[in-house]
Formats: structure tokens, sequence, C-alpha cells
């Protein structure tokens, strides 16, 4: 019986570390979208997602907050993150 439980609880977790890794390409590829400051990309790349308009307004409005700072603080900001 131990032995069946301990192999339960491998499973489930290996299955949700999985899961976080399968959710940080999305995240990635957001973010470098957001950075880059161009807006039909960022909407191109929330397509694949199918964002409603409401998440749509919210993401231009980060990108817009990264379009007003200095490249510096762009290139800091993954480190803060961390």
């Amino acid at each position: 019986m131990k032995g069946t439980l301990l192999l339960l609880a491998l499973l489930v977790t290996g299955e949700l570390g999985f899961q976080t890794t399968e959710a940080c390409a999305p995240f990635v590829g957001a973010y470098v979208k957001i950075l880059g400051g161009n807006r039909l990309a960022l909407n191109a790349y929330l397509s694949m997602f199918q964002a409603t308009a409401a998440e749509r307004v919210a993401f231009e409005k980060i990108q817009d907050c990264f379009n007003e700072e200095p490249l510096t603080t762009k290139l800091k900001s993954p480190q803060i993150m961390t």
C-alpha cells in the first residue's frame, strides 16, 4: 500500500511539474512582445490565445508603460522579476 501511494505521489508531482514548464514558453513570448514595443506583433501573438478585448487593452497598457521607460529599465526588468 505504501508503494502504491508513493507511486501515485510521484506521478502527480511529475505531472504538475510538466504543466508548469508548459506555461513558461507562452509567458516568455508575451513578455518579449511587450518589451518589443510593436502593438501589431503583440496583438498577433495574443490572437493565438483568443484574448478578449479587455485583455488586449490591459496588455497594451503594460506595453505603453514599458515604452515610456528607458532601455536600461527594460534590460533590468527580467532581473527584477526573478
